[in-house]
């Protein structure tokens, strides 16, 4: 790669990122929060010292959890859930009908399912989850794509067994799982052999669907890289996927939040070329801010910046890239989530399984090398919300019986001391409410 040519847009528009980021990221993610002291008896107290500790965010960055258990050696096994816990607070679940439910009337929600490759059984994916403190997200209710051979290809048969399949799933999961991609990728074109895919209310319909049983659970829509940020795409409101959104709003759908692929599958040699335009500032900025006049909060969904090999330049310019990218998105106040896809080199879909071969069907775009070392990138995120985006503070009172600081939006630990009383207590910094706690010090 030309290292240059790669990071050019960036480059070009350093000074315009930079100033979007510092100061979207001070007015969109941190916020104020006011402390007051006191004892039992309401008599307020000064020279309080006070530890402000950051344990989790609000923002939701993650990957998705397809090959938990799907390596050989348990070692590898047990290496992937250990780094996924430790760099991720959410996880994309696959909830593809065809492997979910390959037979009839049989799926595979069990742990103990039998196993099909990249696709864990729910029940495992949300155990994992749960121990880890992960928030799960499924993918995806109704995605055209991928369709069970036992369903009939008739319209009305079709709806009946959707309509079945998202009853079934609210039962099982709806108290488990918040978030629930709705459609996906529904530009294909020539997936003729789904008839309902080409109804035009095939958008309309399973969000109606999906509202009906799942009644408390956060409904996403989603969609190709290319259908959004491309220059033929991006017309601003007159943009194919913005003006779905729109038509469906108006005729009532409950679309709670608008998600973005990011999938940047291109050959080495066309690298600079094919990703100029997808790498532009004013571009992301530009789409992110036109889709926010919808008034629903943005998730990039699925994500692969390619390191193309385990060459060292490779692999940081892969982390450049991402730095900026995370950063630029974190910035943008409709932003609530980036997932990355997949985790580890040489196990993404239509590659061979763990192939060695540095070819044309080898998969490079993980954060975790095959030998499961981790990538800068890998490091680079963790950096980025384990410290950079993290509030960590040691504050003092003085003569004040309150005081207020400026911290990232997610869950604190307060130690609070006068003299030699000392309390423990947890905040939650959040952006919606007007965050004041009173202490109270025995």
């Amino acid at each position: 790669m030309d290292r240059e040519k790669v990071l050019a847009p960036f480059e070009r528009k350093r000074a315009y990122m930079e100033d979007r980021i510092e100061h979207g990221i001070e007015m969109y993610r941190k916020g104020f929060a006011t402390l007051r002291f006191s004892t039992p008896d309401k008599q307020p107290l000064r020279d309080v010292h006070v530890e402000v500790k950051q344990k989790t965010h609000d923002f939701k960055y993650g990957a998705n959890l397809f090959m938990l258990d799907e390596f050989k050696e348990k070692e590898q096994n047990d290496e992937y859930k250990r780094l996924f816990a430790e760099a991720f607070n959410i996880a994309t679940l696959p909830f593809y009908w065809d492997t979910l439910e390959p037979e009839q009337g049989k799926p595979r929600f069990a742990k103990d399912s039998p196993k099909i490759y990249r696709r864990p059984a729910p029940d495992l994916c949300l155990e994992y989850c749960e121990a880890n403190k992960i928030q799960p997200k499924a993918h995806c209710l109704n995605y055209c794509s991928f369709v069970p051979k036992w369903v009939p290809r008739e319209v009305a048969a079709e709806k009946q067994l959707l309509d079945k399949r998202f009853r079934e799933l609210a039962e099982r999961y709806s108290q488990r799982i918040p978030d629930w991609e709705v459609t996906n990728e529904t530009w294909w074109g020539y997936n003729h052999k789904f008839p309902f895919y080409n109804e035009p209310d095939f958008v309309e319909w399973s969000f109606a669907s999906a509202q009906r049983y799942f009644h408390t659970n956060r409904l996403i829509i989603n969609e190709a890289h290319s259908r959004i940020w491309h220059s033929a795409y991006f017309s601003r409101n007159r943009s194919p996927y913005y003006m779905q959104i729109e038509r469906a709003l108006a005729k009532g759908s409950r679309i709670d939040s608008i998600g973005m692929q990011f999938h940047m599958f291109y050959r080495a040699e066309e690298e600079a070329a094919q990703t100029a335009q997808f790498y532009d500032p004013e571009r992301i900025f530009d789409v992110l801010d036109c889709y926010a006049l919808l008034g629903r909060p943005i998730q990039i969904t699925e994500l692969t910046i390619p390191a193309y090999h385990w060459a060292a330049e490779d692999e940081e310019i892969q982390a450049e890239i991402l730095s900026n990218l995370y950063r630029m998105w974190f910035s943008h106040p409709a932003m609530e989530a980036i997932v990355y896809w997949n985790l580890v080199d040489g196990f993404a879909h239509g590659t061979v399984p763990g192939d060695m071969k540095a070819g044309e069907n080898y998969y490079h775009g993980g954060l975790i090398r095959h030998d499961f070392t981790p990538k800068p990138s890998y490091h680079v995120l963790k950096e980025l919300f384990g410290k950079t985006w993290r509030t960590c503070l040691s504050l003092d009172s003085g003569n004040s019986s309150s005081l207020m600081f400026k911290g990232f939006y997610g869950e604190y630990e307060l130690i609070v001391s006068v003299g030699d009383r000392t309390v423990s207590t947890t905040f939650h910094l959040d952006k919606r409410r007007k965050n004041e706690l009173d202490i109270v010090i025995p």
